[in-house]
Order: structure tokens, then sequence, then C-alpha cells
């Protein structure tokens, strides 16, 4: 096992990584830029380095920096958190050449899968289910033409290299076809430095729903179920679920038979999650992501696994010590994100928190970085807490987060508890009845 692992990232999910390191009797090292100088990641760790100022790109993705302070603290290992340099093929293979480990999947599997037409292959050939669509690159706009007419509109263009949102445009008719095409490729130009295009069928009233898997380095493969994140705005998650309402215990087992399959043949490892469209009974792959994600914590309240440690301990070449009878799913979990965000308009409100109060009670876990006295940063993503709950069943979950968020306090800046207390509210919400189109429609309404 590890003695010491730098964790390359910040806020609540630097703080996620050093309590599992801690509990495990490893010792952590923060980086920080100049802004995060006081963070709570950086006053935990038993040491910390100031790797450079404010701005991202001269801080949290400076990879020379972070190996500099990965050597000259005498770390064995690098867990890269979510965001920033956790998909970066490039960073994992440097960490391994400077002789760390990098706790995640392998550097050809990163390249692999963040190239999302590559994954649709790579799962074509595994047997997964796809959106229809285009094979491959997008050459031309006839080519893009005559694709739509094959698969029929409305299509959606989508980066090769995209995410988030970015590179992202649905053409109904043939008529909205040549401007889709071209902000698509100037959007992805300008996010990602890389033009390529494709093309799928889009769909008008899917639900996101994600299997969370783990491989470990003897050939053991495993899923831990479903989580629903559907209730998304502009593409960012903003509620998740485990499990999802739709999904019966049958569909999960078939899913997750398939997808463990698939992973074994690719002989992956360590975390990751495979993104779905759900439409009429039917699983349609989009994407996979090589990394925790920010939703984690809902299925390890449903199976009580630290998913943290896991990916620790398979880093270090630990086998599972489980097989997938042994994991049992218990309840239903709810993730609310809040963001330092205005709760109406969604602009930023980073600030001094002059009062801050986590909820609790059974059943109730905030994951956050916020304390009294603390500046939310203007520099980075607005997530400050991940409230999540866990009972016995969803509408008990529910209960208790319209409990938990009213508990909750967070003074000083403009956040969207608000929101969620709305959502939490929200009949159709409450009956599961919803896609990922909802939250847009929900927004629109409360805004008049």
């Amino acid at each position: 096992m590890f003695g010491k692992v730098l964790i390359a990232n910040r806020g609540e999910i630097a703080l996620r990584v050093h309590r599992a390191c801690q509990e495990m009797g490893i010792r952590t090292v923060a980086v920080h830029s100049t802004a995060d100088a006081t963070a709570m990641h950086v006053r935990l760790a038993d040491e910390s380095v100031c790797i450079g100022p404010p701005a991202a790109r001269d801080s949290y993705l400076n990879v020379a920096a972070i190996l500099s302070a990965a050597t000259i603290t005498g770390a064995d290992a690098v867990h890269p958190g979510y965001g920033f340099l956790s998909e970066n093929a490039r960073f994992a293979e440097m960490v391994e050449a400077h002789g760390l480990k990098f706790i995640g999947p392998s550097p050809d599997h990163i390249r692999m899968m963040g190239d999302k037409i590559a994954a649709k292959d790579a799962m074509r050939r595994l047997d997964v289910p796809l959106v229809p669509g285009s094979p491959g690159a997008l050459e031309s706009l006839d080519e893009a033409r005559a694709v739509a007419d094959q698969i029929k509109y409305p299509v959606l263009i989508k980066a090769a290299a995209g995410g988030g949102g970015r590179g992202m445009k649905v053409a109904r008719s043939a008529d909205e076809l040549e401007e889709a095409w071209r902000v698509a490729r100037a959007e992805a130009k300008a996010a990602f430095g890389d033009d390529s295009v494709y093309m799928e069928k889009y769909l008008d009233r899917p639900r996101h729903i994600e299997l969370q898997v783990l491989a470990d380095t003897h050939g053991k493969v495993v899923h831990f179920g479903e989580r629903d994140c559907s209730l998304q705005r502009r593409h960012q998650k903003l509620v998740e679920e485990a499990g999802s309402p739709v999904l019966s215990a049958a569909d999960r087992e078939a899913l997750g038979s398939r997808v463990t399959s698939a992973l074994s043949k690719l002989g992956y490892r360590n975390a990751g999650t495979l993104e779905f469209l759900w439409q009429d009974g039917q699983f349609a792959f989009i994407e996979m992501n090589t990394r925790l994600q920010v939703e984690h914590p809902v299925t390890e309240m449903v199976c009580g696994i630290d998913l943290v440690k896991e990916q620790i301990r398979i880093a270090a070449g630990e086998p599972l010590g489980y097989t997938q009878k042994d994991i049992q799913f218990r309840g239903h979990a709810i993730e609310c994100r809040i963001t330092a965000e205005d709760p109406e308009t969604f602009a930023p409100s980073p600030g001094r928190v002059n009062t801050y109060h986590a909820p609790g009670g059974l059943g109730v876990r905030v994951d956050s970085a916020l304390y009294s006295g603390y500046t939310v940063p203007p520099h980075y993503d607005s997530l400050v807490a991940k409230l999540v709950v866990h009972a016995p069943n969803r509408a008990e979950a529910i209960a208790r987060m319209r409990r938990a968020l009213s508990e909750m306090v967070v003074a000083g800046i403009r956040t969207t508890l608000p929101l969620h207390q709305a959502v939490m509210e929200d009949a159709e919400f409450q009956s599961g009845d919803y896609t990922i189109h909802w939250l847009e429609r929900f927004v629109a309404d409360r805004q008049g």
C-alpha cells in the first residue's frame, strides 16, 4: 500500500480523497494555488505545496509544478479527483514515467474514451448498444446530410472531443442542418482545439442513466448499479439519484452484465462510468468517463462501499475483495449539487461565506469544503457542496432531502439552495416522471 498520496485537485473532492487516505493510514499532500492557501483541503492535509497563481492553467493544470510537488514531498501516487487533469492521458503517462502510480485507468483507456468516436467504435465492437448515428467523424456537410436522411430528423451534431454541452447542436430539419454543422464545429474548435464532429439521432424524451464500475488488475470487473442523472441544465447535472425511478432490478442486471463483460474484454482497470440515454425501455451508450464522478456519493450510500478507497487499493495492485453477488443495493439516495450561483439567473456568486451550517441527522451526508469565514474564489467551478441523503425508499429520501435543505445555511453568497427546494416540492419530480429536458422547462417557468 502507498505511504503518501498527492491529491492533484481542490475543493470538496480533494477533501474527499484526503479523508479516504487518512482512514487507510496514508499521508496526504495537498497542492494549491495562491487563491486556495486557506482552503480546507490545504489545512487538513499532512503536507501542502503551492503550485502557482489563481488561474487554473498556471496551477491545477500545471503538470510540471504538480510533478515537482510529488517529487519533493516523496509521494508514491497521485489521485487526480475529477475535472482538471483527471482525464488527461498525457498527465497519467507522465505520472507513471516519474515512478509514481496514477490512481485511475491506464493512459490508453483514458485516451480512447476521451475521443467520443473512438469510444463508440470500441463499444460497438463489444456489443454495447449505441444511439443511431454516423460511424465516425463527419468529413463534410454533404456526408452529414446523407447520414441525417438515413437516421431521420431531428439529429444532434456533437464534438468528438467534447463534453459539457460544448460543440453540441440540434438540427430538427434539413433547413437547420447547415447552421448546426457550422456552429458545432466552431464551438468544438474553440473549446477543444479540434473541430471534428459526429452525428447522433436526437432523442426527444430520454433519461440520462449511468452505470458505475470498478475493475482491478487481476481481471475482475463489477458494477455498482445505476445513477439517474436526468435533471440537467445546459447539459450540467444538478440532481442525481441511485437507483433510477424507471429501472427494475432486471433492467439493472441486464445492463450491468453487458457492461462488465465489455470492460473485461477491454482490459479496463480502476473506476469508470458508462453513460447512456434511456428511452422506451432501450439503452444507448453515449460516453464513458474514466474517473471518479461528482455524483459517486449516491452509489456509495446505496452500496455501502467507499469507491475512493477501492480506487487506491486497485492502483496499489490489490484485488477486489468481493464478487458481483456480494454487492447489495439498499434503499434510495439523492444528491443535490449546491453551487455558488444566483438561483434565478445562475450568475456566479463568489465571495465570503459569513455563516455556514451543514444539516445532519440519520442518512444525511454533506461533501463540502466550506466553512464560516471562507472566501469562495471566482477562478474555479462554482460547486461548493454536495448534499446527499439516503432512505429506505424514494419517497422517504425526498422527504429527508426537503428537511436537510431547509436546515442548510450558506450566508454571504447566493447559492442554488432555493432551486433545489423548489424541485423537491414539485409533484412531477416526486412522481419520477421526468426526462433530461424537464429541468430546463422547470427553470424557465420559474423565471417567468
